[in-house]
């Protein structure tokens, strides 16, 4: 299971600019009791942190949102790609151009 998690601040200067309310995304995945977060700095350099249930809690209240979805990491993951919703698109799967914003790729798998 592959959990998308969602966040409405960045420090970046272009997703304050051009995204509405959800300003960067990540990846994230169960292992064991905890949790793993794919977080995208830039092209080519992506952190891996270990959460757990309470930060997951913690970040909630601060304003992220998750969503939970059945697919698997590809054996690949993580690829370097462009953007933070690249990197979320790749881990479930998702071809479509026109998601080019958190706020969209938000719309396109909650709906």
């Amino acid at each position: 299971m592959v959990i998308i998690a969602f966040a409405p601040k960045s420090s970046k200067i272009l997703p304050n600019i051009f995204c509405k309310k959800y300003k960067h995304c990540a990846v994230m995945v169960q292992q064991g009791k905890d949790f793993l977060l794919y977080q995208f700095i830039s092209r080519g350099k992506i952190d891996i942190i270990k959460i757990k249930q309470r930060d997951i809690a913690i970040l909630y209240a601060h304003g992220w949102r998750f969503i939970y979805t059945p697919y698997n990491l590809p054996r690949e993951f993580p690829i370097k790609t462009w953007t933070c919703v690249g990197l979320a698109k790749y881990a479930i799967g998702l071809h479509a151009l026109s998601v080019q914003r958190p706020d969209a790729l938000y719309k396109r798998i909650h709906d």
